[in-house]
């Protein structure tokens, strides 16, 4: 009977600290994002004042004393001018002061986080400089101990020269918008403070083995800290009991509950089911999130989900939208979400970190996702020339991936973006190598990838990828490659790629990371660059790869057409058909067009998918 009672006390405790944790931590309604820390607040309404001159500092725009349009952040300075004269202009880079105020209900230590802003951001609070951040795509936090009351937050914004950038390690793979391109928070640092949690799934006969971790800060004096948490999945409560730490003040340290899960209801893409998971420490802080319980095995060159076979289909996104550039808002995130739909996807990819309110849509979209965490650049021209490159974009890589590793729909993290043969050098493949290492000890539920530049492979793998799990690389054929061929000749040429890849990377999971064309109105029906002939191309593709059972996913470049840069006109194409009409300025292969119409290639691909 002493049994009974305790165990029925323990689950209403469980039951309160779900209800209290779903009352007191959700966060508020004007939040783009649900993963976080307790007690956030968006700054979403800021003034925005531009500085093509840069003259801000001199004037002291750094204490907030300026003028300027009404804004809501995120937010891209000029979102409208991306080709011609004007889009030149733009794309080259400027200036840009942003400022707000927040009120601090009482003394003591706040923190002021940005998803992304583009490229380098200083940020100001009361006048005082707390911190600057270059590169976007990666979250980064500054912290300041003011008084109760009303402060005033400042950020000035540089993303002039984009070539600098590029040379710097953050080489953008489209329009260089400028801006607070992510969400802005703030909230109170209480005398203890979690963060970085992690997750691991184990299943067992039919039962989940979970375990959380969570990192557990203390700024008050020496004392035992006991952190409480649960999962929860409508009637389902599972409670998860920490360990504690005896922490001095200043000191941090790693907490780990395990729990047993019997019937979980697991995630995959036919049935994204989610859990909130709510950490807690007391009354002082607190986290929040929604995780799946999934379990992703690799063996033998193929992908298991929860035991089951993975063969994945889709189309790489980058995060812009027309109108807003990469400040997407949440029905822009939709509109993304929806599109994947649409062609029945049931994985995507990305270059570049995705924004975490986009990743939350794919998560309970059933999407997988193919996560780009390292340095982006053209095709096989990344070269981390310097040790200090090298550690830039070690830093870039592992802040982005232990930002994102609740979700689960990532499924891969690929390091570097298509690579050239065995790499440039000693530096690019210690880079890959460590960072293979490193992820592999981190987070030991995924895969660690790198793209290949599928014009040049190496014929014999080496050093590079000896630690990687998975390898993609790009197929052209039809495009850049022998525009002009038959489909049969297409067929034949795609089987000879993909059987060398196969020998080149015997046992390596492998993906198709590109294939595609350019579409539009303006050739003939039929013709090279027209709605038909990137129909028809696509599909030539989807059966080929379809008909292999070494290759794990194929993924279309691209969802939906973007701007590039103002001069853009194809690239090479034109070496090859020399009479392509396209548009200025805009990648045009993808399914969708900016304004996100449907392309008839998006019906094919979707009917082709579908039947998968």
């Amino acid at each position: 009977m002493l049994q009974r009672k305790t165990a029925l006390a323990i689950a209403i405790a469980c039951l309160m600290l779900a209800a209290t944790a779903a009352a007191a931590y959700a966060p508020p309604s004007q939040l783009l994002l649900f993963e976080g820390p307790g007690g956030r607040t968006a700054l979403t309404r800021w003034t925005l004042r531009t500085d093509p001159k840069d003259h801000g500092a001199a004037l002291g725009w750094q204490r907030g004393r300026f003028s300027g349009a009404a804004v809501t952040v995120p937010n891209v300075v000029d979102a409208t001018h991306y080709t011609g004269p004007r889009g030149t202009v733009n794309y080259e880079g400027s200036v840009a002061w942003y400022r707000t105020t927040f009120k601090a209900a009482q003394a003591g230590t706040y923190a002021l986080s940005f998803q992304s802003a583009n490229f380098q951001a200083s940020v100001f609070v009361d006048g005082r400089k707390l911190g600057s951040h270059r590169g976007s795509y990666v979250p980064f936090e500054e912290r300041a101990s003011l008084a109760a009351g009303t402060h005033a937050v400042v950020v000035r914004i540089d993303w002039r020269n984009p070539a600098a950038q590029s040379r710097a390690g953050f080489h953008r793979t489209w329009f260089n918008w400028g801006g607070l391109d992510g969400e802005v928070e703030v909230r109170p640092i209480g005398a203890s403070e979690l963060s970085s949690p992690t997750l691991q799934t184990t299943l067992q006969a039919g039962d989940a083995r979970v375990k959380v971790s969570v990192l557990v800060h203390n700024y008050g004096p020496e004392r035992t800290i006991v952190p409480t948490g649960s999962l929860v999945h409508e009637a389902q409560t599972i409670p998860l009991a920490f360990h504690a730490v005896t922490l001095a003040q200043g000191q941090s340290a790693t907490a780990t509950a395990t729990a047993d899960v019997t019937q979980p209801a697991l995630w995959s893409p036919t049935h994204p089911n989610l859990y909130q998971l709510t950490l807690a420490a007391g009354a002082e802080s607190s986290y929040s999130a929604r995780i799946g319980l999934r379990q992703l095995t690799w063996h033998g060159g193929h992908i298991y989900l929860n035991g089951e076979q993975l063969k994945l289909h889709g189309a790489s996104i980058q995060e812009d939208a027309r109108g807003h550039g990469d400040a997407l808002t949440a029905s822009d995130e939709d509109e993304i979400v929806a599109e994947l739909k649409a062609i029945h996807a049931n994985a995507a990819r990305a270059q570049h970190p995705l924004d975490p309110a986009l990743l939350e849509r794919l998560d309970a979209a059933g999407i997988l996702v193919w996560q780009g965490v390292g340095p982006v650049e053209g095709a096989g021209n990344w070269l981390p020339s310097t040790p200090q490159l090298n550690a830039e974009a070690e830093q870039q890589a592992r802040t982005a991936a232990t930002a994102a590793e609740l979700h689960p729909s990532i499924f891969a993290w690929n390091l570097v973006n298509e690579v050239a043969d065995n790499g440039h050098s000693s530096e690019e493949i210690r880079y890959v190598r460590d960072l293979c290492g490193w992820l592999h000890a981190h987070d030991p539920t995924r895969m660690v990838a790198v793209d290949v530049w599928g014009t040049h492979p190496p014929v014999h793998a080496g050093a590079l990828y000896s630690e990687a799990d998975a390898v993609a690389e790009t197929d052209y054929s039809g495009w850049y490659d022998s525009p002009h061929a038959t489909t049969a000749q297409l067929r034949a040429q795609m089987r000879a790629r993909l059987a060398a890849m196969e020998r080149t990377f015997a046992g390596k999971v492998l993906v198709i990371s590109e294939f595609g064309a350019e579409s539009n109105a303006l050739n003939p029906p039929g013709s090279a660059g027209s709605y038909a002939f990137q129909s028809r191309l696509l599909a030539a593709h989807i059966a080929v790869y379809a008909a292999d059972p070494k290759l794990s996913a194929m993924l279309v470049w691209l969802l939906r057409d973007y701007p590039l840069t103002p001069t853009f006109n194809g690239g090479s194409i034109h070496r090859v058909l020399p009479r392509l009409k396209l548009i200025e300025g805009i990648n045009q292969k993808g399914l969708f067009t900016y304004a996100g119409r449907a392309k008839p290639a998006a019906r094919t691909v979707g009917r082709l998918f579908d039947a998968l």
